[in-house]
């Protein structure tokens, strides 16, 4: 049954993507071919576009963006005039100054910039037609995750039509096998973080533990993933007392939603476990007013993982994937968990609480300690852990914490073969020292305020199972994006993280 004050407001299950071509040229009914600039060089248009420009113009493409202001900073548009000289039947014209040359990188943040900027020059709805001179696997996906991920905006809470979108996109390339397969692989992982971002970016009245388990299971509906929905009361038969206590303080009682992937002739078996606090207010150690604005995003790391889970299996990837999403809201009441409150995590470990407003880590140990019976190879957390990483990396990159050096570098290739931004961050020797307990086995936080994302991190990893690898992501920073977007990166959720795991998935599935 719905909450009262969600009546009539669905959670989002799906998110709409136009459709996407690969073509060799553009298609007669585009109406915005955007074509890159590398210093005075037209990448990806034809030569017959610049004959036209030079003789209608007296410049080539290059040379004529160059003359109205585009320069060689990276991700710059202009919209140069008709190539007739006159308002035509042709397309407009959008010229984006490229980054590097072999960087997919680049070419997913140019894709993104321009199609944003096509559809704001546009009345309407626009076919547009990228021709960035993608010529490869890689360099195709990029274009086109970078286009459907720049496109993107959140259509918000409205009884009002919300600005119309491109109606096509075209990827200019070759035709071949191997690259239309990769523009399908592209629209499988974009839409997927759509769908974490859509998530992030719903208010927090309307996606509540309940809620939110309901919506993943039915994203889920068709996919090759068995969903289990535990409520408060299986939790409470099977001990989680960390999503237990963190939820208690709600009127909305938490939930886990575990999910399983199981593809024949897997080898490997990858456990991810997403922080899901649909809204934290601190508990009873209260966050300050200012502070608690954009706590409907602190369940990221769960949207991620689900919808990560969600386009390995839709990619059909080799590898069994378990998915723990630990959903809980953390409110003051009279029934809200206390600081020196001991709480009892699922396995038995005891932990005393130092600050109720470090909950994130009490939700998710209950999930790496049930992990334990999966025999995972390697197991991921990801969460909107802590301010500490924010401090350290800003809002661009992410904290990666892990306890062995080849889980570390694994996670980092994933990460740079998905153009997500990760940096590793150490656990110090000294950090679990600083984790020693009186009354319990260990307590949740430190005694003070030094080296929190560190802190975070040795207190997940000791519930994590043991022989596993284990990363920890701590995407505090990168989750939202509070200011204007960048790139392919929309202003509201980001959907960080999805693309690294889906990229480590592939590289485990071989």
């Amino acid at each position: 049954m719905p909450h009262p004050d969600a009546v009539g407001t669905a959670v989002p299950t799906t998110v709409d993507l136009p459709p996407v071509d690969l073509s060799r040229s553009p298609a007669r009914h585009t109406d915005v071919l955007v074509v890159g600039v590398r210093g005075q060089a037209l990448v990806g248009g034809s030569d017959a576009l610049n004959r036209t420009y030079r003789k209608t113009h007296g410049l080539g493409v290059a040379a004529l963006a160059a003359k109205l202001g585009l320069d060689d900073t990276p991700l710059t548009t202009r919209t140069l005039p008709p190539a007739d000289g006159a308002a035509g039947d042709g397309p407009l014209l959008l010229a984006v100054a490229l980054g590097p040359a072999g960087d997919p990188e680049a070419l997913r943040q140019a894709a993104g910039v321009a199609v944003r900027a096509a559809v704001a020059d546009h009345h309407g709805s626009p076919s547009v037609a990228l021709a960035l001179g993608a010529s490869t696997p890689a360099e195709v996906a990029a274009v086109t995750e970078g286009a459907l991920l720049g496109q993107y905006r959140y259509p918000g809470v409205t009884a009002r039509d919300p600005k119309p979108g491109p109606a096509r996109l075209t990827v200019v390339a070759p035709r071949d096998p191997e690259l239309a397969t990769a523009v399908q692989d592209a629209q499988l992982v974009a839409a997927a973080v759509l769908q974490a971002r859509a998530w992030v970016n719903t208010p927090a009245n309307l996606l509540y533990p309940d809620s939110f388990a309901e919506a993943a299971r039915s994203y889920l509906t068709g996919a090759k993933i068995d969903v289990e929905v535990l409520d408060e009361d299986e939790l409470a038969r099977g001990g989680y007392g960390g999503l237990l206590a963190v939820g208690g303080g709600s009127a909305r009682p938490p939930r886990l939603v575990r999910l399983s992937y199981r593809p024949r002739v897997a080898k490997r078996h990858l456990v991810l476990v997403g922080k899901g606090i649909t809204f934290d207010a601190g508990g009873l150690n209260l966050k300050p007013a200012d502070n608690m604005y954009t706590m409907k995003t602190d369940m990221s790391g769960a949207a991620a993982t689900v919808a990560a889970t969600r386009a390995v299996a839709d990619l059909g990837l080799k590898v069994n994937v378990t998915c723990y999403a630990t959903m809980a809201e953390n409110l003051p009441s009279a029934t809200a968990f206390r600081p020196s409150d001991v709480l009892t995590i699922y396995g038995g470990t005891t932990v005393e609480n130092g600050n109720s407003d470090a909950e994130g880590r009490l939700v998710m140990a209950d999930a790496l300690a049930r992990s334990a019976e999966d025999a995972p190879d390697l197991v991921v957390d990801v969460a909107t852990l802590t301010g500490a990483a924010i401090t350290a990396l800003g809002e661009r990159t992410s904290g990666l914490f892990a306890d062995d050096d080849a889980s570390a570098s694994r996670l980092l290739a994933a990460a740079e073969a998905a153009g997500e931004s990760f940096w590793r961050l150490p656990i110090l020797e000294e950090t679990r020292r600083r984790l020693d307990s009186k009354v319990a086995d260990l307590r949740s936080t430190a005694p003070d305020r030094p080296a929190g994302a560190s802190v975070a991190a040795a207190f997940l990893r000791e519930f994590v199972p043991a022989g596993a690898g284990w990363a920890h992501l701590d995407i505090a920073g990168t989750a939202f994006r509070g200011g204007e977007p960048y790139g392919y990166v929309a202003s509201g959720g980001t959907g960080v993280g999805v693309r690294t795991l889906v990229a480590l998935a592939r590289d485990l599935a071989g």
